[in-house]
């Protein structure tokens, strides 16, 4: 599996959300008769990659570059009994860890009901393929395995694009790019060395670690809260809302509530907001930071007369993180 950071682990959990694509081959068709751009081919190699995370094992060393820098980690993934876990290390930087232990296979998230052909309603058939359109690209070579690319193009302006290279063999995502509306490359994920293993053997490295793990600074272990729990994000003092989001995201937790965060996904791409009460004013403004595909947008809003900071870290462009933040609401 590849990494996510918020800072570090927030890239992790989209390309969680991204290996666990679901559809399958017969619906697949039937979308492509009913949304005649959709490509039913791509779709299938979706299919593909979305079965591979749910029964092959490995290990291996990904790279993560953002312009002049570069990343190195270490990734393992077992399956096992009806269940998977993953450990990613950093090999560069602080040595940071992210762990993910005893995860359901049959665990149904919102991200995967988007993805899910089957599981989608009369009224919206074509899912996904609304938000982007798929198609599939020339071959690439990737960690020495053949690989099919996959180009990912947004539909509208508050998302950014992806292309994906795939296994030929087993449909595992081999390379992910993020691409601006400009078709500038903002980062790139890959394996630069890829084991596959039996279950045994990655269970293994994923519980123990095999490289770098006498270094690690800090350790991250990814929460899997139950569905209307937003974590361990600090309460604020009333009930709030995001009152805009482009179309097709949904939350992943309790869209309404006390909790500071809302985390939000269109199956592909997620964002997180933050809110946070404030006791003195601050100075209008807003700042905002990209690192490679993931945008930072702060701002010192004043809602009801009460002064707030609305913070939205993700896979969007600052346009639609600001926009999203402008729209941040109490509930009445």
């Amino acid at each position: 599996m590849f990494p996510r950071r918020r800072s570090g682990v927030h890239h992790y959990h989209r390309l969680a959300v991204i290996f666990l694509l679901a559809a399958c081959g017969a619906t697949a068709g039937a979308v492509a008769n009913e949304c005649p751009d959709v490509d039913a081919a791509a779709l299938q190699w979706l299919d593909k990659m979305s079965r591979s995370l749910r029964q092959a094992s490995y290990h291996g060393v990904v790279t993560l570059q953002r312009g002049d820098e570069t990343h190195v980690m270490q990734v393992s993934h077992s399956v096992a009994g009806g269940i998977s876990s993953e450990r990613l290390t950093e090999l560069t930087g602080q040595g940071a860890q992210v762990e993910r232990v005893a995860h359901p296979l049959d665990c149904i998230h919102p991200g995967d009901r988007i993805l899910r052909l089957e599981m989608l309603s009369a009224e919206d058939r074509c899912g996904i393929a609304r938000q982007y359109r798929f198609s599939i690209a020339d071959s690439e070579r990737v960690a020495g395995r053949n690989a099919v690319r996959l180009k990912i193009e947004p539909r509208d302006m508050y998302r950014f694009g992806y292309v994906m290279a795939l296994d030929r063999e087993t449909g595992l995502l081999l390379k992910s790019q993020t691409v601006s509306h400009g078709q500038k490359i903002l980062e790139t994920i890959q394996f630069a060395h890829l084991t596959l293993t039996d279950d045994s053997a990655a269970a293994g490295a994923a519980t123990t670690g095999d490289l770098g793990a006498g270094n690690v600074e800090l350790v991250h272990e990814a929460q899997h809260p139950a569905p209307g729990s937003a974590g361990n994000a600090k309460a604020v003092g009333r009930a709030w809302t995001v009152g805009w989001l482009p179309r097709g995201f949904t939350a992943t937790d309790a869209p309404v509530g006390n909790s500071g965060r809302r985390t939000y996904t269109d199956g592909l791409a997620v964002f997180s907001v933050f809110l946070e009460d404030l006791n003195v004013e601050m100075r209008p403004g807003e700042g905002a930071i990209r690192q490679g595909g993931t945008t930072t947008y702060t701002r010192g809003l004043r809602i009801a007369e009460q002064p707030v900071l609305v913070t939205v870290i993700g896979e969007v462009p600052v346009n639609t993180a600001r926009m999203v933040a402008d729209s941040v609401k109490w509930v009445q």
